[in-house]
């Protein structure tokens, strides 16, 4: 659907399914505490370094317990913030946060890949063929024409087969080049966040947050908009990598779904269901096995492991940027990796999913009373 829900915001600039306010993101950064000046911005190759023995430090506070002191965790290359985590909720997250010009950096259009495309093609069909079968979840218990807002929507890959299904599809994303050939059925926004997107109260029967909170410099006040966006009794879903998970204990500073300098927030399943408890949410099931998450992380945390100099090479190899290495060179990277490890990824990540602990996880809420404001 083209058309959007009842906008706040009368100076919303729209271009045929796509509507943008606010400031475009750049491709520069400020360099203030983030950034080490003159640091290349490389996609996957930042190498994380373990810090062992630090002694607990002051903060300004923990976005879920409030709490005042964290432990330095991790340090990573050309980066002078460190990822640290809270004393009492286990919540990590980069101390300093970096500011909006800077997380912009993290963004280049070689991190997008190609229109409607980010991965190489046999690996763009496998991620919508999963996506497809990950829509079922998705839309179980929707009323027929639902409205439905995925917020940092990208290329429209759970988009599309939601509108399939007939729901009135909605997207938001930070980036006009992110959604570069998504669906033209869905209603996408570009905006720098939520709350500045200019939806109405009320206006949703669901939103979802898939692996995006742990990008947002602000994820408390985005669930907070989430809370009033959603028509009463409406539901959000949220999915983030699993900090207290197996493969983030097995991986350390080279675990897959760490993603530094990229997610500011590393969620606990524990903390992320309390974060949605103050932000006046009522927590269902949580979910922990993902094909398209969990058993990669392993093979790649396990390669990050084994040469911890060249991180993430799978990753990078499986990366739809034409300015890389050849199609085949990056498939005999991946190929060997893949037909190796695939069946014992899955088999470990379907074990770490029985014992309730997921490299990824996703949670359903509802919305409740009141969010608690302190």
């Amino acid at each position: 659907m083209v058309g959007g829900p009842p906008s706040r915001s009368a100076g919303l600039q729209v271009r045929g399914g796509l509507r943008f306010d606010g400031p475009r993101a750049t491709a520069h950064a400020v360099r203030t505490k983030f950034h080490r000046p003159g640091d290349a911005l490389d996609l996957y190759s930042r190498v994380v370094h373990p810090i062992e023995g630090a002694a607990p430090i002051e903060v300004a506070g923990c976005v879920v317990c409030e709490g005042a002191r964290a432990t330095p965790r991790f340090a990573v290359d050309g980066i002078d913030a460190t990822i640290v985590e809270c004393s009492g909720c286990g919540l990590g997250w980069f101390e300093p946060l970096p500011n909006p010009d800077e997380i912009a950096a993290l963004y280049p259009q070689e991190y997008y890949g190609a229109p409607g495309a980010k991965f190489l093609s046999l690996i763009e069909w496998a991620v919508r063929v999963v996506a497809a079968r990950h829509v079922r979840f998705l839309s179980a218990g929707l009323a027929p024409g639902a409205a439905v807002l995925d917020v940092g929507c990208g290329r429209g890959v759970t988009l599309s087969p939601l509108a399939d299904r007939g729901f009135e599809v909605h997207g938001l994303e930070v980036s006009e080049q992110a959604v570069r050939g998504a669906d033209p059925r869905a209603s996408i926004r570009i905006a720098p966040n939520l709350a500045a997107a200019g939806y109405e109260a009320g206006c949703f029967d669901q939103i979802v947050i898939w692996h995006v909170l742990e990008h947002l410099a602000d994820p408390k006040g985005t669930l907070l908009e989430c809370h009033r966006l959603l028509k009463p009794g409406g539901r959000l879903v949220v999915a983030v990598p699993n900090f207290s998970s197996w493969q983030a204990r097995f991986g350390g500073a080279g675990w897959f779904h760490l993603d530094a300098p990229r997610h500011l927030f590393q969620f606990p399943l524990l903390a992320l269901r309390a974060l949605l408890e103050r932000c006046g949410f009522a927590c269902g099931r949580d979910y922990h096995f993902s094909l398209r998450q969990n058993p990669f992380g392993w093979l790649q945390s396990l390669q990050n492991r084994l040469d911890p100099a060249r991180p993430n090479r799978l990753y990078a190899a499986m990366h739809g940027d034409a300015s890389r290495a050849s199609v085949g060179g990056r498939l005999a990277t991946v190929v060997p990796w893949l037909a190796i490890g695939a069946l014992p990824a899955i088999a470990l990540s379907v074990v770490e999913a029985v014992f309730r602990s997921g490299a990824t996880v996703h949670v359903v809420a509802t919305r409740g009373d009141t969010p608690d404001r302190p």
